[in-house]
């Protein structure tokens, strides 16, 4: 009974950390993020006995490893934030949609989501890439495509539930709108779910912007990313070890912190 507060507290400990490392990276970075010391490229961490100025060690460039990291930090919450909210508001609208129109455009939008749940996303995206280029804001709108249709999916359902349940058609008797009884009646009420959704789909965007700059697909050069650190780190990994373990263990803490909160707050929301 002790563990499941106690880890939930320390996933949110660890995700206000991160979210102060993202707002607060260049004042917090130690470096220039981009300055290069070739002098002192691959110095060993100065935490770990180490000579060198850096806390963390340097890269095969000699630029510090903390500075990047906590760049990297931000430009990876940053694509995955963007990218869920997109995700989740187009997925929001389409249910809503869906479960009003259950016509024609109601099964065309349902087809979309099976079909969206069948492909093999990352192949899809680095296609995408491929054709349309490397952007910021490209990154950005395929991480929001990746999960819009497990919220168009929940949202269908969780609208029908409102409306088998009668309050949305006495609503609609009286006068109401539909866009005023979704809007101000029917999502405040399944709020809740859709947050468990979304601190579960972050995880997942988190891993997605990594896999593709890890790929070269992602974020690039001079700007930074969890991914592409590790990315940079592959040819150095029994030399400098601390290059790809920095990286990855912020995002294998990250992911894993919410994934906790995701589970608490479905208790929470299974209990109210």
């Amino acid at each position: 009974m002790l563990l499941g507060p106690v880890t939930a507290t320390l996933a949110k400990l660890w995700l206000i950390s991160v979210l102060v490392i993202a707002i607060g990276a260049p004042w917090l970075a130690p470096w220039d993020y981009t300055y290069q010391q070739p002098l002192l490229r691959l110095s060993p961490p100065a935490l770990f006995g180490g000579d060198s100025p850096f806390w963390l060690g340097s890269d095969h460039l000699g630029r510090d490893t903390l500075s990047r990291s906590l760049y990297a930090m931000r430009f990876s919450l940053i694509v995955a934030i963007i990218g869920t909210l997109t995700g989740a508001a187009i997925g929001i609208l389409a249910g809503m949609v869906a479960a009003r129109r259950r016509g024609v455009l109601g099964e065309a939008i349902m087809a979309a989501v099976d079909i969206q749940a069948s492909l093999p996303f990352l192949i899809f995206a680095i296609v995408v890439v491929g054709v349309f280029g490397k952007s910021f804001w490209l990154i950005v709108l395929i991480i929001g495509i990746a999960g819009w249709e497990r919220y168009a999916r929940l949202v269908r359902g969780l609208v029908l539930d409102a409306e088998t349940h009668g309050y949305a058609g006495a609503l609609r008797v009286v006068g109401a709108g539909t866009g005023r009884i979704y809007l101000h009646h029917v999502l405040p009420n399944i709020l809740g779910v859709l947050m468990v959704q979304m601190t579960l789909n972050f995880p997942e965007s988190i891993l997605l912007e990594t896999s593709l700059s890890f790929l070269g697909l992602g974020v690039q050069p001079p700007m930074t990313s969890l991914g592409l650190m590790i990315s940079e780190s592959r040819n150095y990994i029994v030399n400098a070890p601390w290059m790809a373990a920095v990286p990855s263990l912020l995002i294998l803490l990250t992911t894993l912190a919410f994934v906790v909160l995701g589970d608490n707050i479905r208790d929470r929301v299974a209990r109210d």
